[in-house]
């Protein structure tokens, strides 16, 4: 760290996306068919439901031994296949789990460490770009302490359940369990939250084999659409195929990565299948995933070749700058706006609208790269080091960082773009001290986020985010040379001085070497000739 400004990380290109899945809705079901998905997805939510208890019981202690033993009282009331299903996505949730717990107990850290630096800080005491400064009055800070005995409290309390394997899961979500006991302002009634509940309890999913017909024996998917599902035993009465499956009447096709899909089915490598219900809606949908081969990343320099589309990411849009490989910006700044509030399915497909707008102009600029900031507000957004700035922390808990970066980094592998993170620090900051006036026209409207998506740019491309450093002192360019950041002289279009010319006629003298005009007389007083000078230098002539 050199003159207050941190050590900058290197930008890097971002790995593709690991996996896809697609979506298509089950038309056309009977009502038998609505029927029969119902009760397998109740009976194996129930063995979900019993083998997550099983599983957190375990804690710690959980062995390839217990999981074996899981399985086995699985695979009584249901196949071997369905009970491999079901014992993985216990496995996923429980780490899941973990993952979150760990996290948690790093924000109470932060929490506390901030509280406890402001606390020993004199009333009133200012802060630094580093650390807050002390509370502002005595009240303040009594109340301050007294949240720091409940931060501990909490922290004590999660480190102990951490310690011991004890985790916290709700099937179904813990925010669809809060609000039964807020249903008038969920504008539900009881029979229909116990709707949504139940739906989201049931286990209706299997994993993907590969080598067997089509990729999956539980849900198989043929290459006409037709789907059919391996009932449980205690279900076995209502197939109306053989061999113990349940055919639905509905077909799909999917229209997006079909044909990547049907490549897959016909080689019988392995699809991973989910059958759920949107309860809104009163529609059943079928998706499909499966893994991708891991896909070697571009190197920096050749995502740098084309030039770059900076993006600068804000709680209600995105900013885009379009700049040249030298890091000059062309064109005109971009805005693509997304509206947040409402429900989960509605931020993200706003979210999926905006990127793709993005991905599709970044296309037409003929850039190879996308630029974006490495966000992450894991300990930045705790109340106790913005304090009174609530504003601000409503604005960086809004921004979507995480989704939006695995959204677009998967939507840009379809677009054959790369994407490129750079560190954050002082993009806003410089970009609209060195960017924002200069290229303010009469019709062209710069705003801090659009100059920050300049400064993102530049740093992907690897140029300093300031336009040109200040000249040396001595003799001003003559003893130092030109200014670092300056284009060298084999670059075209560079910022500097013009080269010097030898080839130039003496001055007064056109190309030809002749005049096509003599002088013309001067018309000031001071230039005329003397009329009295002239009279004497006669006279003394004939004298």
């Amino acid at each position: 760290m050199v003159g207050g400004v941190r050590e900058l990380a290197a930008p890097f290109v971002v790995p593709g996306p690991c996996g896809v899945a697609v979506r298509d809705r089950l038309k056309h079901l009977t009502p038998q068919d609505e029927k029969v998905l119902r009760l397998v997805g109740e009976h194996q939510g129930r063995l979900a439901s019993r083998d997550l208890k099983a599983r957190c019981a375990d804690g710690l202690e959980h062995g390839a031994e217990s999981w074996a033993s899981r399985k086995r009282g699985l695979t009584g009331a249901s196949s071997s296949r369905i009970a491999g299903a079901i014992t993985k996505a216990t496995h996923d949730q429980w780490a899941l789990a973990r993952r979150c717990q760990t996290a948690h107990i790093q924000t109470l850290e932060a929490g506390i460490r901030t509280l406890r630096h402001r606390l020993s800080l004199p009333i009133g005491a200012p802060g630094t770009k580093r650390a807050p400064g002390g509370f502002r009055s005595r009240g303040e800070w009594f109340h301050k302490s007294r949240r720091l005995k409940a931060l501990e409290a909490r922290h004590s309390s999660a480190v102990r359940d951490r310690q011991t394997g004890r985790v916290r899961v709700v099937r179904g979500g813990k925010r669809l369990l809060n609000t039964r006991h807020h249903l008038a302002q969920a504008h539900l009634t009881e029979e229909q939250w116990r709707e949504r509940w139940e739906a989201e309890r049931w286990f209706l999913a299997a994993d993907g084999e590969s080598g067997k017909r089509f990729g999956n024996e539980t849900i198989r998917l043929t290459d006409t659409g037709e789907v059919s599902i391996k009932l449980p035993a205690p279900l076995a009465h209502l197939a109306n195929a053989r061999h113990g499956r349940y055919t639905l009447a509905s077909t799909v096709a999917f229209a997006h990565r079909g044909v990547e899909w049907a490549d897959r089915i016909a080689a019988n490598r392995a699809v991973a299948y989910r059958i759920h219900r949107d309860v809104d809606r009163g529609r059943w949908y079928l998706t499909a995933s499966w893994r991708r081969p891991a896909v070697q990343t571009v190197p920096l320099e050749t995502a740098q070749a084309r030039g770059m589309v900076g993006v600068d990411t804000n709680a209600d849009h995105l900013a885009a700058y379009h700049l040249d490989p030298h890091g000059n910006p062309t064109g005109e700044p971009h805005r693509f706006f997304y509206d947040l509030s409402g429900t989960a399915t509605h931020r993200d497909a706003q979210i999926r609208h905006a990127l793709t707008r993005l991905l599709h102009w970044a296309k037409q600029t003929g850039a190879s790269a996308i630029a974006i900031e490495d966000l992450d507000f894991t300990a930045e957004k705790t109340r106790e080091k913005h304090g009174r700035r609530k504003r601000f922390r409503q604005l960086i808990s809004g921004i979507p960082t995480g989704k939006l970066r695995a959204r677009l980094v998967s939507m840009a592998a379809e677009h054959g773009l790369a994407i490129v993170a750079v560190d954050p620090a002082y993009t806003s900051m410089w970009g609209a001290q060195h960017w924002q006036k200069p290229l303010v026209t009469p019709h062209r409207r710069m705003s801090r986020h659009d100059a920050a998506g300049i400064a993102i740019g530049r740093r992907a491309l690897g140029h300093p985010i300031r336009r040109r450093t200040a000249p040396p002192r001595a003799h001003q360019s003559d003893v130092h040379g030109h200014r670092t950041a300056q284009a060298g002289p084999g670059i075209r279009g560079r910022d500097g001085t013009r080269p010097p010319a030898t080839d130039h006629a003496p001055r007064g003298v056109p190309p030809n070497g002749t005049r096509k005009r003599r002088p013309s007389a001067s018309n000031t007083v001071r230039d005329a000739p003397s009329t009295h000078e002239w009279v004497q230098d006669s006279l003394m002539r004939t004298g």
